[in-house]
């Protein structure tokens, strides 16, 4: 699944390609924001890690991996 944040004062939005599910992403960025000084961290598929202080997290915008579709995409009805 690929995970977008916007991070407050930053021009660029951060993209994660991760295995976790959108429930847990939802869950690490509800536990970061519940405590004061709270870091948003995501692994990424590569065994990396991106962290983010979830103070300045402006919006997460998760996004489900879709099956594509080969061809150009027309569906006959």
């Amino acid at each position: 699944m690929q995970v977008r944040i916007g991070v407050q004062n930053v021009p660029k939005e951060l993209v994660v390609d991760t295995r976790q599910s959108a429930d847990e992403v939802q869950a690490a960025l509800s536990d970061a924001l519940a405590g004061p000084h709270g870091v948003f961290v995501l692994q990424d598929r590569r065994a990396g890690r991106v962290v983010v202080p979830a103070e300045r997290v402006g919006y997460l915008e998760i996004v489900e991996d879709e099956q594509r579709s080969v061809g150009f995409g027309t569906q006959y009805t």
